[in-house]
Formats: structure tokens, C-alpha cells, sequence
């Protein structure tokens, strides 16, 4: 079990505000709260049930050989299917919450990223750049219209409501601004400082509301660095937001990774955020290849996902961790993880030998946030927990 102090995740009231962040009611911060303690229950009280059942089935029982034959075993066990739903349902409440604050007050909101948008070149959108299909077809994280309906004009709203929510799916993890997975790139890039690798020029693929890239900007603030996406509401929202903190050297530009408009070796450094499993099997070779085409000599691509599906990881770690291909919205998520990462970025041109993995925890102020990194090992939630396997590419 669990350490105790574990299981009580920080209040809502802990988000870290910004210039275009939502005012949240009273019930609003209580529905958030009881979906993020309803979410941490999930994991460290009804989760190990789940193994236990499964592992009593298995021994009344022939062992599965796939995470297949996981799935046929465990869809009969009630605890499962009481898991599955809950789990299911906090993701749809917590969009619904996020959605009702946000279009309660989406024309103030939209004014504010206004005042802070204008007269900025530091926002480039495009309406002429094509919302992929893989993007479009599907309300990815069960969020209705995902990343990229806009309901008005200079709408904001999927910025203000995946900035507002993702603390309830991840429990508070990824710190006071959900930016985690960026203070843990800072610490990264430090630590590659050491060694000579001091980027000026940085690319962030897929940045949505920009929390993973401002940590780098506030960093290394004598680096220029561009943010893309396909989504002008998250633009719209990440630059606004940026600003309110005083950012000023990202530029945002609506773009579709796989194909950047920028010179061959333009940048000495470009990562991903858990964006290559939101694309398809097609884009993903042109995204890849757009990154080993745009890196210069002795650049480096760091690429931060959830471990893939190798022979060596068990089938029922193999069927829980693609719970979010069957029941999140993310169609691609078990096709990355069955990929061959190494192989695909050799494909894309980078040399086997300048390929390598890495473990990676978010980095969060642990007086008020838990820390991935200590979090106990039955607290795990198969790809919720901010504890990232990342793949980096020399060239």
C-alpha cells in the first residue's frame, strides 16, 4: 500500500494563476477536487484490487499469452469494470467542469488573450494550415471538439479548458502550472550544459497550451525558440499565456509537424511532449523525419513518451497501459507503444549508435506537490503517472 501522506493529492486552489487562466466558483473548485481525490482512489485502493483478481483468475487458469487475451480475461471481472468506468467517467466530468467555467466566462477570457496577443509577431496562425484527419475525427481525451474547434472569434476555450483540467487527470503531479515535464527538461538540459550542449536555437512539436516550453523560455531566456501546433485556440491561448508570464522569446506559429516551414538545421535542440501517440502511423515517419531534417550537426531530438510494449513488459502491464487506445479517445496510443522507436527514428535518418533512452520524472515544488519520482510503486496508473521514458536522437 501506498504511503500514507500519498494519498491525499493538493486542493485545486494550488494551480498556479496566469493572466488568461479561469475564475472557478466555489463548486466549480469542488467538483475538481473530489474528481482528483476520486482519481487518486482509483489508483492506489481499486488498482491493486483489479491485480488481485486478475491474478486469481490466472490461477484458475491458463496464463494469457497477450494483452489480448488479458482484455477477454479481465472484461468478465466486476472489479475491472468498475475500475474501467470510473475511471472513464472522472475524465468526462472533469472536461465537462472545465468546459462549463470556461463558456461561463469565455467572452472576458477571450478579451484578455486579446489585450495580450495584440500587435505581438510572436503569433503567427495560419487558416490555411489543414487540421490532420488523424486530429479531427476524434474528440481526443474525451474533450468535445478537442484542441482545435473554435466556437467564436479568437476563441481561447480548448486552451482555458485542457490548462484548467489536466490537473485532475494527473492528481496534482505535474506541479503548480502543469509544467512538470518542462522543469524536468531544464533539469535535463543542465545536466547536458556539463558536457558543451548549451542550445540556442529550441523547437517545441505539438506545444498545445505551451506548459512543457515556458519553463525552458524562462530558463534560458537567451534562447529563441518556436512553438508549433495545428490548433489556433491553443495558440491563441499558449501565447497569452506566455506573456502573462512574462515570456517573450517563444514564438507560436500554427503548423503541422510534418511539414515545418523552416531551413534544413535550423535548430539545435527539438522535443516532443507525449504528442507522437497523438499521431497517425502515416505522419509519424514525416514527423520524425522533419525533426532529423531540422536539427543541425550535433543537435539533439528528445522525444518524452510512455515506455512502448516490449516482450519484456508483462501482458497485463501491456493491456492496462493501452486502456487509453480502448476507452480515452487515443486511437494511436497502442500503435506507438507497439513501435520500434529506435527503428523508426534510424528510418528517419538518425545513426543506431546516436539513439538512446532515459527515464525522466516531473520536476514540481514538492512542499505542496507529490513527486513522480518518490511516488510509491502500486500508485502507478499506466500512463497517467508523470514518469515519462524519453528517446533521444543525436546527430
Amino acid at each position: 500500500m501506498a504511503e500514507t501522506d500519498r494519498q491525499v493529492p493538493p486542493a485545486w486552489n494550488a494551480v498556479g494563476r496566469h493572466g488568461v487562466f479561469p475564475e472557478a466558483s466555489h463548486d466549480e473548485i469542488a467538483r475538481f477536487n473530489f474528481l482528483t481525490n476520486l482519481n487518486m482512489h482509483l489508483a492506489s485502493r481499486v488498482l491493486p484490487g483489479v491485480r488481485k483478481a486478475y491474478e486469481s483468475r490466472v490461477e484458475n487458469g491458463s496464463a494469457p499469452a497477450n494483452r489480448r487475451e488479458v482484455g477477454e480475461l479481465l472484461k468478465r471481472e466486476p472489479t475491472y469494470q468498475l475500475w474501467s468506468s470510473l475511471r472513464r467517467n472522472t475524465m468526462e466530468m472533469r472536461q465537462q467542469n472545465s468546459r462549463a467555467m470556461v463558456f461561463r466566462q469565455l467572452p472576458e477570457l477571450v478579451e484578455k488573450a486579446r489585450q495580450l496577443n495584440r500587435d505581438s509577431n510572436k503569433l503567427q496562425l495560419d487558416a490555411s494550415v489543414e487540421i490532420p484527419r488523424y486530429v479531427s475525427a476524434v474528440d481526443t481525451h474525451c474533450m468535445p471538439g478537442s484542441y482545435h474547434t473554435e466556437y467564436c472569434e479568437d476563441d481561447i476555450a480548448a486552451g482555458a479548458n485542457y490548462d484548467s483540467g489536466i490537473f485532475v487527470t494527473t492528481a496534482g503531479m505535474l506541479g503548480r502550472y502543469s509544467d512538470g515535464g518542462g522543469q524536468a527538461l531544464v533539469e535535463w538540459l543542465r545536466e547536458e550544459a556539463k558536457s558543451g550542449f548549451r542550445p540556442k536555437r529550441i523547437l517545441d512539436i505539438g506545444c498545445t497550451v505551451g506548459h512543457n516550453i515556458v519553463p525552458l523560455a524562462q530558463a534560458f531566456p537567451e534562447s529563441e525558440i518556436v512553438a508549433i501546433d495545428v490548433s489556433a485556440p491553443v495558440l491563441r491561448y499558449a501565447h497569452a499565456r506566455a506573456r502573462s508570464l512574462g515570456i517573450d522569446n517563444i514564438t507560436f506559429r500554427q503548423e503541422n509537424a510534418e511539414a515545418i516551414a523552416a531551413e534544413d538545421g535550423s535548430f539545435d535542440l527539438i522535443i516532443t511532449s507525449m504528442f507522437l501517440h497523438e499521431t497517425s502511423s502515416r505522419a509519424l515517419p514525416r514527423i520524425l523525419a522533419e525533426t532529423h531534417r531540422l536539427l543541425a550537426d550535433g543537435g539533439k531530438a528528445i522525444h518524452i513518451e510512455q515506455p512502448q510494449f516490449t516482450p519484456e513488459m508483462p501482458p497485463y502491464e501491456q493491456f492496462m497501459r493501452d486502456w487509453d487506445t480502448r476507452n480515452n479517445n487515443e486511437p494511436f496510443w497502442g500503435t506507438l507503444h507497439d513501435l520500434d522507436l529506435f527503428e523508426a527514428m534510424e528510418k528517419a535518418g538518425f545513426a543506431r549508435e546516436n539513439i538512446t533512452t532515459r527515464g525522466l520524472f516531473a520536476v514540481v515544488d514538492e512542499t505542496l506537490f507529490p513527486s513522480a519520482a518518490k511516488a510509491a510503486e502500486d500508485s502507478e496508473d499506466y500512463g497517467r503517472k508523470p514518469a515519462w521514458h524519453t528517446y533521444i536522437a543525436s546527430k
